[in-house]
């Protein structure tokens, strides 16, 4: 803002600039009953004041997100993979919620939306997380198997691919501040095996996606 004016100087973005919006499976879905999510809003002193119970919805309703997105004139809409719905037992893979996500995938393009399709948004099916979920030896591998299963079904109807929303927070959230599952408060060393993990599946994930 300049000193002698009260208006805000014109922000101006390039004429191609893509505009977009996002949402997350277990916030917007409902039902997510198999990831660590949802027993962690079942777990007393959680800090969870409810349970996402039904949500939006949304994975009943998603055509009208996906036509609300549109009707924004916005070009892009990111949405996730609830992995616990794709596989919801440990190598058992589930056509008919591939199918689903293909769906919306394909219902975006009609639209003119570049489908963003993220493959980990904070949770973790109930069969990992038994095990230690991202803190066990093999959870990268787990998941880029379940990222090659998912692409191989998708793929042609992915526009763009982010394999795991802010790495970050999960070591932050589950390890240190003991907030999101596994509510773990202070302990560094397992914060730093999480991201060391967390960043070799994003590895296995890239070279499934390419």
């Amino acid at each position: 803002m300049s000193a002698d004016n009260s208006h805000a100087d014109a922000v101006t973005f390039p004429e191609d600039f893509l505009w977009g919006t996002a949402t997350a499976a277990h916030q917007i879905e409902g039902g997510n009953v198999n990831n660590d999510w949802w027993q962690w809003e079942h777990t007393p002193g959680s800090g969870c004041a409810d349970s996402s119970g039904d949500a939006c919805d949304s994975f009943h309703r998603w055509p009208e997100d996906v036509d609300l997105v549109a009707g924004l004139g916005l070009g892009a809409y990111r949405f996730s993979l609830e992995w616990s719905r794709i596989e919801p037992t440990e190598g058992e893979f589930s056509i008919a919620a591939l199918d689903h996500y293909r769906r919306i995938c394909g219902h975006c393009l009609e639209r003119g939306l570049i489908p963003v399709v993220t493959f980990h948004h904070f949770t973790t099916p109930l069969w990992l997380s038994a095990r230690g979920g991202w803190e066990a030896a093999d959870a990268p591998e787990r998941f880029g198997r379940f990222v090659a299963r998912a692409t191989a079904h998708l793929g042609d109807q992915i526009g763009w691919a982010c394999t795991i929303n802010e790495p970050n927070v999960i070591g932050v959230m589950g390890y240190t501040m003991g907030q999101f599952p596994p509510g773990v408060k202070d302990d560094f060393g397992r914060h730093l095996a999480v991201n060391e993990n967390m960043l070799r599946a994003h590895r296995l994930a890239v070279e499934a996606l390419r």
